[in-house]
């Protein structure tokens, strides 16, 4: 952030701003259009793209600024030459436009995600984005293409992936081994659903869904398997070890982070590489955690002096996660640095699976993340080929035709796959391009 804020300021004096375009005006995104205008120098919006135009619009004016209305690319390019924010329902046409230096795609959707992310990798622009589901999903194939075509796609800071990943490279420059990334949460419930959430969701201005799929699982587990892809970890089990301290009830005193790092230990011990993991009902939360080893008696006995006690596993913590007001810190890496927050190393290594929610009959469909049908819990990326494992970012659309018991994995063959995804293309693009890595996991 030092030599960031630094490097923005320097562009902001130049009169060269980065400018960038985002995709997604709904909670986040407009809070990210937010973020720039008000407190980032050296960054500027200059188009915002929503299927329904009217929230794009609301964004902007409520920070006292007047839109143009675009209804094509020639049309966002022409309002971008003349210094006014576009707005738009053509989010491709946006990732195209001359005049964007970086595509952010904040939307929480899959299909329509991957098709504004493939069109600006096209396009030449770097990407960041905030969408776990996606990335967790073909985050390793976009990220090949991304390097084929010379630019940055990155998860974005602010959100507990990017700061984890940040905590894992602060500590492995201190000469600590990171052996595990961790996540914090204060509730964990498979069963919750849009009906059980909607009363928090309207509380906070979210959807009912997606907040639905935080409490059920869902979110952490897709923000835990794109940590695993950028780190090389893997998980210890289906669905992560997850110790709950909370007895079940969110409500009840939370415990010292470092009070949970025994939980852990028995799996860390017969690891064969690091692991990615979760804890319910810690503190700080909603943070992030880095457990590391060190193997030298000298450096341990300073650990110990600094207070990280006497290891053999070291936990350090970040106590908080920002969301949108770290994402300018993460455009400005990706654009002025070539740096990404965190992206995948190379094949998946982990990924998230459907589990059925409830009991599943031929005739449903699979609906929304978060939804009434399903969950999603990570797994090791090699079990899910080896057993034909439906991923849940694939699930969604898709008719059972088969029945599936309640908390059971959902196969390939139990369900009917819609066609002409872009998605599904890009997942088997990826299982081709990493099958010789995949077959060797």
């Amino acid at each position: 952030m030092i030599i960031v804020d630094t490097a923005l300021r320097r562009r902001a004096e130049e009169g060269r701003p980065i400018r960038v375009g985002i995709v997604g005006a709904g909670f986040q995104g407009a809070a990210v259009v937010r973020q720039v205008v008000t407190a980032t120098p050296g960054m500027t919006v200059v188009a915002l793209a929503n299927r329904n135009i009217a929230p794009a619009k609301a964004a902007f004016e409520m920070l006292g600024l007047v839109p143009r209305p675009c209804d094509s690319r020639l049309a966002i390019e022409a309002a971008i030459a003349a210094g006014v924010p576009a707005v738009t329902e053509d989010a491709v046409g946006l990732a195209e436009a001359d005049g964007v230096d970086v595509v952010v795609e904040v939307t929480g959707s899959i299909d329509y995600a991957a098709t504004v992310i493939v069109a600006a990798i096209r396009a030449g622009k770097h990407v960041v984005q905030m969408n776990a589901e996606v990335d967790g999903t073909v985050g390793p194939i976009l990220k090949a293409k991304a390097d084929a075509a010379g630019v940055i796609y990155s998860f974005s800071d602010g959100d507990q992936p990017g700061v984890q990943m940040n905590l894992f490279r602060f500590v492995a420059g201190l000469g600590v081994k990171p052996v595990l990334c961790g996540n914090i949460k204060g509730l964990h419930d498979p069963k919750r659903n849009p009906t059980t959430q909607q009363a928090f969701a309207e509380k906070w201005g979210q959807k009912a869904a997606m907040v639905a799929s935080f409490a059920d699982g869902t979110k952490i587990s897709y923000e835990q398997a794109i940590v695993a892809n950028g780190t090389g970890f893997a998980v210890a089990r289906r669905g992560m070890i997850g110790p709950d301290f909370s007895g079940g009830d969110p409500t009840s005193p939370l415990v010292p982070l470092e009070e949970t790092v025994s939980a852990f230990a028995d799996a860390l011990d017969g690891a064969a590489t690091g692991l990615v993991d979760y804890v319910v009902g810690a503190r700080p939360g909603p943070g992030v955690f880095v457990l590391g080893t060190h193997d030298d008696p000298r450096q341990q006995h300073f650990l110990n002096l600094y207070k990280l006690g006497a290891g053999p596993y070291y936990c350090f913590s970040t106590p908080y996660h920002l969301c949108h007001f770290e994402v300018p810190t993460s455009i400005a890496r990706a654009a002025l640095f070539g740096d990404a927050v965190l992206a995948p190393a190379g094949a998946p290594r982990v990924g998230v699976i459907a589990m059925a929610k409830k009991p599943l009959q031929p005739g449903e469909l699979i609906g929304e993340l978060g939804g009434y049908e399903a969950y999603g819990v990570a797994e090791n990326s090699d079990v899910i080929e080896r057993d034909g494992l439906l991923p849940l970012g694939l699930a969604l659309g898709c008719t059972l035709v088969r029945p599936v018991a309640e908390d059971q994995p959902i196969g390939w063959d139990d369900v009917a796959v819609p066609p002409g995804r872009l998605i599904d293309r890009l997942y088997a693009e990826q299982r081709q391009f990493f099958s010789n890595q995949l077959q060797a996991a």
